[in-house]
């Protein structure tokens, strides 16, 4: 294991993963979001496609999609307008979601399926940093990449997996303060706030 990663470096994965999972972001602020208006339960195949979903996305930047973009980088240039108005959709379809009291029974809006979680890495511009990043800043030897590209696949997998957890089980703890449908659809509005400033600095970003 030294050979790949000393303790020290490991150390440093962890510390990078946890940082960037926990920290507020689009993932986050809609498990959030879907954890108030959906419960838990509803919300198990978002958290899923989330905490499964990024590390795909960081074993594919490692083994070569990251190249791909330094070679044509008009591809991340696309990705980036189709995630930022994607981003902004979602926003828009946060602050109108219909807020319910009985997380259970409400249908009328849906929560993301694992597949939709999990393709939503791929035009998520904090997800597309947090990949290239973690993969320039900790594939320190070409004669091991094949293992640290997995090691940090992995950490990313445990943390996100309690990341998300606790993103989502803070909304359903919200659902229990916030007394009615208004105060519900109230909170979704001002959580689509956030995701909102969030894509500013991609839009001024060249």
């Amino acid at each position: 294991m030294q050979d790949i990663y000393s303790y020290t470096m490991l150390l440093s994965v962890i510390s990078f993963a946890v940082a960037t999972a926990f920290t507020p972001g689009p993932n986050n602020l809609m498990l959030l979001s879907s954890g108030l208006t959906f419960g838990y339960k509803r919300t198990l195949a978002h958290i899923f496609g989330v905490a499964m979903g990024f590390p795909v996305m960081v074993l594919a930047v490692g083994f070569g999609i990251g190249a791909v973009l330094e070679y044509y980088p008009m591809v991340y240039k696309v990705l980036k307008v189709v995630g930022i108005v994607y981003l902004l959709w979602m926003a828009w379809h946060i602050a109108n979601t219909q807020g319910s009291m009985d997380t259970e029974r409400y249908t009328k809006d849906k929560p993301f399926t694992f597949l939709q979680a999990a393709l939503f890495q791929w035009v998520n511009p904090k997800a597309w940093i947090m990949a290239v990043t973690a993969i320039s800043s900790f594939t320190t030897q070409s004669e091991y990449v094949l293992y640290q590209v997995t090691i940090v696949a992995f950490v990313y997998l445990v943390v996100g997996v309690f990341s998300t957890h606790s993103w989502t089980l803070g909304g359903v703890l919200l659902n229990g303060w916030l007394k009615s449908q208004r105060a519900i659809r109230n909170f979704n509005r001002v959580m689509a706030l956030p995701i909102v400033l969030s894509v500013l600095p991609f839009m001024i970003s060249g």
